[in-house]
């Protein structure tokens, strides 16, 4: 996905995220955005991650698989919920926002991948580019491209990513689905 905001969309974008776990901690609620106030890029109907973390250590991600409101409001919920509500990591400390890292992930439209087996999925996969969704009847999970950092493998990420939808990680069957997807990512 090439670039497809500037720095300063990135930005508004980073402050906003910012100002919405801000918010959280006063209010407990994320940061209402006027969206029309902002640039039409920013207005977009697209899904983004928001991933934090604190001297380096992983402090929650929270995001949309499909594009449910404006990019610049999705980034205000979820950075809202990574740093109050997702459920593997406990609240954010307000003692600890001077030292956190707010990584915004915006994705590109999911890409199917046509396989026959898990074997035939491991070459098609493209290691530090893809991102990947294993969808299975009423379950689905995602992981980002920037999980390539720490799951090098092509046949491990696949497994971790059956392990996120709460599938066994050997799972294969006729019905289940992949897609793939890239990444414009940046942080503060």
């Amino acid at each position: 996905m090439c670039a497809m905001y500037s720095p300063e969309h990135r930005s508004v974008l980073l402050d906003t995220a910012a100002g919405s776990i801000q918010l959280g901690f006063v209010e407990k609620r994320p940061l209402d955005v006027k969206v029309e106030i902002h640039p039409p890029e920013l207005q977009e109907m697209r899904n983004a991650f928001v991933t934090l973390y604190v001297r380096g250590d992983f402090r929650g991600c929270i995001g949309s698989m499909r594009p449910i409101a404006p990019l610049v409001q999705d980034v205000a919920k979820n950075a809202y919920y990574a740093a109050f509500m997702d459920r593997r990591v406990g609240p954010l400390n307000p003692a600890d926002f001077s030292e956190l890292k707010i990584s915004i992930s915006v994705l590109s439209a999911p890409e199917p991948i046509e396989c026959l087996d898990e074997d035939d999925l491991v070459k098609k996969v493209r290691p530090g580019i893809d991102g990947l969704i294993v969808y299975e009847q009423d379950t689905s999970g995602t992981l980002l491209p920037s999980v390539w950092e720490h799951i090098a493998d092509p046949r491990d990420f696949v497994r971790h990513v059956k392990a996120k939808a709460g599938l066994p990680t050997s799972y294969w069957s006729s019905t289940i689905r992949y897609s793939r997807y890239t990444t414009e990512a940046f942080s503060n």
